[in-house]
This record gives structure tokens, C-alpha cells and sequence, in this order.
């Protein structure tokens, strides 16, 4: 039974050291390792290499060799064994698996740097108050780890970092060994940075789509997803506008047509025609509308009220037009209905219209408004729009 603990007790924390790791990777190709002399009492700064796009923490070891020795294990090699930054234990215990199993009876005080013009400064003053970190006491070796969420030595993009050196022995140089080596997210190694989303996300906001929509938020989102799955950020700059407005087209279509964006966009488009009609902008709506029948998504209320506010703007015909076809949605709708009843009215064809208000007159046309109330709220309507109104008595007359 105690075996049995033991082994899902080992397989639960396999399990949880997986799903933490990172997704990146130790980047060997541009890890830095440099040997130098410090003259006694003096000071120099030493750079990286150039950091690669994605940097987000990096490992550094600083040791101080006497005469003749050399480092056993190369800082790149230990972290072989490590998966990932979160491998590493926090404070001395971490410091301690990453030394040099050797140094020197030498000792120095350093400091970190985040631009050349600091690091000149410090060697000309020794002073430390722009490092963004600093080892006061004297060490012959450390080591440490630096990441983007807890030290602001490592920046998004950040491509060099220089550390200070001041030797603190009184007669000899001293030799020191500085090895770098930095940890590269997978998704920001394409360069992607928040900047960089931002920039797309406001291009996309004026495109005529984006326009388009209440809210484009999600329709820029997903068009940023698909630019930085296709595209290197270095890559998709280099593109040539005309390529650029393709991706973005081409993109943009797919995004329109996603199921959720597109059920938000036409929401949004019935939404503001509602606010139209209301406010009596009739063409504006209709344009609203027009769009969301011209995508194959309406419904037999987008007829219904594109058929109103034809009715509204005198163009009876394609008022009738548009109703028929929503009727052929659902037969069921009684607000088509009512609305083609108006329209037969309009056009001066009463005995089609008394028909229909006749049929409908002793029911509802939504779960609270009447038939009746909803034909007379609508020829209020009409008489202020100054339609023809000769025969609005004759047909309340039927309801009585």
C-alpha cells in the first residue's frame, strides 16, 4: 500500500513539473562566454551577445580563476539537465547548483547595466545607482538568474546587457569568466511584443470591417492571431503594402465568417438599424440591414423591418418584395404580415390589405403588443410622414 502512495506521489509530481514548464528553449547558439583580465583596483564593463528576439529571462555565472585554471563545466552544459527557467530553485540553492565547482582566492563587486552609457559611467565613476542590479560585497564566484517578470534588467526585446566588474585586489589582475546564456520564449521569439500587437490592432480598427461593427474588438483579435501564426513580426514588415492589405482582406473575410464573431457583428448591425429606425434615419437603416441580408444571415425580423422602412421611404415595391421573401423564412412572423398589409394599404390596394388585417386582428404580434395597438402605434407613423392615410379609419373600422 505504501509502494502504492509512493508511486502517485512521484507520477502527481511528474505531472506538475510538466505542466509548468515554458514553452521556449536554452539559446546555446548565442550564449556568452568571455574571458578577461581586470587590472588590480581597476574597473571595465563587458556586453553579451546580442539577445535574441523573445529573451525573457537569462542565467549568468561569474567566476574568478587563479593563474592556469580553467572552468570545468561550461554554464551551457549544466543547463542541459534543466528543462526550463522554472527548473531552477529560487535563492542560494539555485546560486549553488549553478557555480563553478572552482574559483579563485580573487574577488570582485559588479553591476548590471541596461544601456552602454551607464556602464561607461560606472567605470569612469564607480558609481552604481543606475544598474538595475549590483553585487556590493565581493565574491570570487556567483551566479543568478534574471527574468522579465521580477527584474528590470531583462526587457521585452531587450538586445544588450553589460555587466561592471571592479577588481578588488590591491597588486594582481585578476582573470574572471562571464557566461551568459538566455532563455527564448517560443511565441515571442516572432517578435510579437505588445507594441507590435498594438500596432495591428489600430490599422485593423480602421479598416471599413472594423468600421462596420458596434464593437470590433474580437474581429481585430482574430486577425491579429492569424497574422502572427502565418508571419515572423521581421517578416510581415518586410511585406509591401499591397501585400499587406491582402493579408489583411484575406484575414479578414475569414474572421467575418467565424461563427461567434459573426453572430456579435450582426447583432450589432440589427442593433444600430433598431436605433435608426427609431430615431427616423430610414436609409441608414436600410443599409444596415442590406448588409446582414446581402451576408445570408437575416432573419424574418430583418425583413420585416427593412420591408418597414422601405414602406417609410415610398419604395413600395421592393418594400414588398423584401417582405415576401421573409415571409418565405417563417410564414409564422406576424410582423411581415402586418407589414405587407400596410404596403398593399399604401399602394392603394385595400381589399389585399383588408384581408390580411382582417386575419390577424384578434392576435398578438409579439408576446405583449397586439395586433390591433401595433397597427395603430404604425399609422401614427405614417400620418407623420405624410403617406397616404385615406383609408387608416377604414381598416381600425374592421377591428371593431
Amino acid at each position: 500500500m505504501a509502494s502504492k502512495k509512493i508511486f502517485l506521489f512521484l507520477l502527481l509530481s511528474s505531472f506538475y513539473n510538466v505542466s509548468a514548464q515554458k514553452d521556449g528553449y536554452w539559446d546555446k547558439e548565442r550564449a556568452t562566454t568571455k574571458e578577461f583580465l581586470v587590472s588590480a583596483r581597476d574597473r571595465m564593463t563587458v556586453n553579451t551577445e546580442d539577445l535574441p528576439v523573445g529573451t525573457t529571462e537569462i542565467v549568468y555565472r561569474i567566476t574568478l580563476l587563479d593563474k592556469n585554471q580553467e572552468i570545468t563545466n561550461s554554464l551551457v552544459s549544466v543547463l542541459k539537465a534543466i528543462p526550463d527557467p522554472t527548473g531552477i530553485s529560487q535563492g542560494s540553492a539555485g546560486a549553488v547548483f549553478l557555480m563553478s565547482k572552482i574559483s579563485g582566492d580573487d574577488q570582485c563587486t559588479y553591476a548590471i547595466f541596461t544601456s552602454n552609457e551607464n556602464a561607461k559611467s560606472y567605470v569612469s565613476d564607480g558609481k552604481i545607482d543606475k544598474a538595475c542590479f549590483s553585487q556590493a560585497e565581493p565574491v570570487s564566484k556567483d551566479a543568478k538568474r534574471l527574468s522579465l517578470d521580477k527584474s528590470s534588467c531583462i526587457k521585452e526585446n531587450t538586445p544588450v546587457i553589460w555587466f561592471g566588474f571592479e577588481s578588488k585586489n590591491w597588486l594582481l589582475s585578476q582573470k574572471i569568466v562571464l557566461e551568459v546564456v538566455p532563455w527564448v520564449d517560443t511565441k515571442l521569439n516572432r517578435g510579437w511584443n505588445q507594441d507590435n500587437k498594438n500596432e495591428i490592432i489600430s490599422l485593423c480598427k480602421t479598416s471599413t470591417m472594423a468600421q462596420k461593427m458596434a464593437n470590433s474588438d474580437d474581429f481585430c483579435v482574430c486577425i491579429l492571431e492569424k497574422i502572427m501564426k502565418q508571419y515572423r513580426y521581421t517578416e510581415f514588415q518586410k511585406l509591401l503594402p499591397i501585400e499587406k492589405n491582402k493579408v489583411y482582406k484575406d484575414f479578414g473575410n475569414l474572421c467575418y465568417k467565424d461563427a461567434d464573431i459573426s453572430k456579435n457583428v450582426f447583432n450589432d448591425l440589427r442593433t444600430q438599424a433598431s436605433v435608426l429606425i427609431q430615431s427616423q434615419q430610414y436609409n441608414e437603416a436600410i443599409q444596415k440591414l442590406a448588409t446582414i441580408i446581402g451576408e445570408g444571415k437575416a432573419t424574418a425580423l430583418d425583413y420585416s423591418s427593412i420591408g418597414y422602412c422601405y414602406i417609410l421611404t415610398r419604395q413600395y415595391a421592393k418594400a414588398l418584395k423584401f417582405l415576401k421573401e421573409g415571409e418565405k423564412l417563417d410564414d409564422t412572423e406576424l410582423t411581415i404580415k402586418l407589414n405587407l398589409a400596410h404596403t398593399y394599404l399604401i399602394s392603394d390596394d385595400y381589399s389585399t390589405a383588408k384581408v390580411i388585417y382582417k386575419q390577424y386582428k384578434s392576435q398578438n404580434v409579439s408576446e405583449n403588443l397586439s395586433w390591433e395597438d401595433k397597427t395603430k402605434a404604425d399609422f401614427e407613423v405614417f400620418k407623420k410622414a405624410g403617406l397616404p392615410s385615406k383609408d387608416f379609419d377604414k381598416v381600425l373600422k374592421l377591428y371593431n
